[in-house]
């Protein structure tokens, strides 16, 4: 059986690539198949977006598809940026860093709470895993944590390195992979969509 992976984000993609590791299946890139979809995240839910990618790959390729779609989200900023979290800059062609640098100073404008190590935040997650019949399935993952306004750590993409783990004592990216493929929101969504996964492949 080949699972496709729907995305081009190469991060995302190591991490998927790492957690599913012991998968009896051949994960494959749209790049592989000569796939290059654009797809418009017009849902209005993490559901919605994971879907419309899963099924427009599922359809353009024949193959069982696997998409995410996930966000950062503040308690400070009612959720916010949420599903809007990769396109959170209106600076063209906007980075990593410039979506960072924008989040930070909004959240400059609230204090952090009090005894808090910053902003409380998590990040959330959903897989959909779409099949060529039609069938559709998802799965959920979310870590908690905090808002720091200091960065930290070069593991990690997107808000990483301002997204601090008490209990770990690190921001995301300063987790090693091992540790980071265990208990992040992906990994946690991935996790939840193994026992799916393993009855695609049986059948």
């Amino acid at each position: 059986m080949r699972l496709l992976i729907a995305s081009t984000n190469r991060g995302k993609l190591r991490e998927i690539q790492a957690v599913l590791a012991g998968l009896p299946v051949e994960m494959v890139l749209p790049a592989d198949l000569g796939l290059t979809l654009q797809v418009d995240e017009t849902g209005e839910t993490y559901a919605e977006n994971a879907a419309l990618k899963a099924r427009a790959y599922c359809l353009a390729s024949g193959l069982v598809t696997l998409a995410d779609d996930s966000g950062l989200e503040v308690a400070a900023l009612n959720g916010a940026p949420g599903l809007h979290s990769a396109r959170y800059s209106p600076v063209p062609e906007a980075s990593d860093a410039d979506r960072r640098s924008l989040l930070l100073q909004t959240l400059n404008t609230f204090p952090v709470p009090t005894g808090a190590p910053g902003w409380p935040a998590h990040f959330h997650c959903t897989v959909a895993v779409a099949e060529p019949t039609g069938s559709l399935f998802f799965a959920d993952g979310r870590c908690d944590g905090f808002i720091i306004s200091q960065e930290r750590g070069h593991n990690g993409f997107g808000y990483d390195p301002f997204f601090y783990m008490p209990e770990q004592n690190a921001t995301m990216a300063e987790l090693p992979d091992e540790v980071k493929n265990r208990i992040s929101h992906r990994a946690r969504a991935l996790q939840d969509a193994l026992p799916l996964l393993h009855r695609l492949i049986a059948d």
